[in-house]
């Protein structure tokens, strides 16, 4: 169809196909300028000397440490790995509702900015940094990282959280409180139920990502597997690396199917 200038909808799609248009070259040109300021060699990490390079490597790490009692210790970490996984997910959930019920609106427009402003803040703050800060507060361990995942996670779940009660229907909760109810059970009946689902569906996922940054904590002395790794890499004891490696590969599958489990059982209810 031949454009109509006389036409408003041709002339917005022209005029959405230019942004498009800019938009592409924008992106292209912030691409190309990060290549170029970085000065990144593709073709070094491709070449045949760099790959041989990191197959020597990996052979190194192989084969891994399997003695018991190793392997006594690497499952230890692996229970307190997903320990701190678990409880700090759950922490941030119970923490981010708090703060979601503020931040969608319910309760005026100053605390509104005021939790929206903190949910920024926590969630900005990377959990590696925010663990060296928990680690500081309340020594080396476990609990530090727990706080350190409960704190970044927090952030993150209560954003997910407002704007799933933000765009919540109306309908169910503008019937109750039409018939009288207390606005508490309005929004338990009414409101929460129709939200439920996606906070669910947040949670999880947040879990599984939280079962890989809590191997990764132990780095900066959270415990867990992450702290098993970095003692024996700083050590040069490569095969133990290596069966802490696998041990965090396997937590993290295993997490990835309970969760898959726990999303069709709600689907088939």
């Amino acid at each position: 169809m031949a454009h109509n200038p006389h036409n408003p909808y041709s002339l917005k799609a022209a005029q959405f196909c230019m942004r498009c248009l800019l938009t592409l070259i924008a992106v292209a040109a912030a691409i190309a300028g990060s290549f170029a300021y970085l000065s990144l060699d593709l073709g070094q990490l491709f070449s045949m000397d760099a790959a041989a390079g990191m197959l020597r490597f990996m052979l190194t790490f192989f084969p891994p440490e399997l003695s018991s009692a190793f392997l006594a210790k690497t499952a230890v970490g692996m229970l307190e790995t997903l320990a701190v996984s678990a409880v700090g997910t759950l922490c941030a959930a119970v923490l981010g509702f708090g703060l979601a019920l503020p931040a969608s609106g319910l309760y005026g427009d100053a605390l509104r900015a005021f939790a929206r402003l903190l949910l920024n803040l926590l969630r900005s703050i990377p959990e590696l940094v925010w663990a060296a800060l928990t680690v500081l507060a309340v020594g080396l361990g476990p609990f530090a990282g727990t706080l350190a995942l409960a704190l970044h996670t927090a952030g993150v779940l209560g954003r997910l959280f407002a704007e799933a009660l933000e765009n919540a229907p109306r309908a169910p909760a503008r019937a109750l409180a039409d018939a009288g109810t207390p606005a508490a059970l309005v929004f338990v009946y009414g409101t929460l139920p129709c939200v439920w689902p996606q906070f669910l569906a947040y949670i999880l996922y947040r879990w599984e990502n939280n079962i890989r940054v809590a191997a990764i904590l132990g780095f900066v002395g959270a415990g867990g597997l992450g702290q098993m790794l970095y003692f024996e890499l700083s050590l040069f004891h490569l095969s133990q690396a290596c069966t802490v490696i696998i041990a965090m590969l396997a937590l993290a599958a295993m997490v990835d199917a309970a969760s898959a489990i726990l999303r069709v059982d709600r689907h088939s209810q």
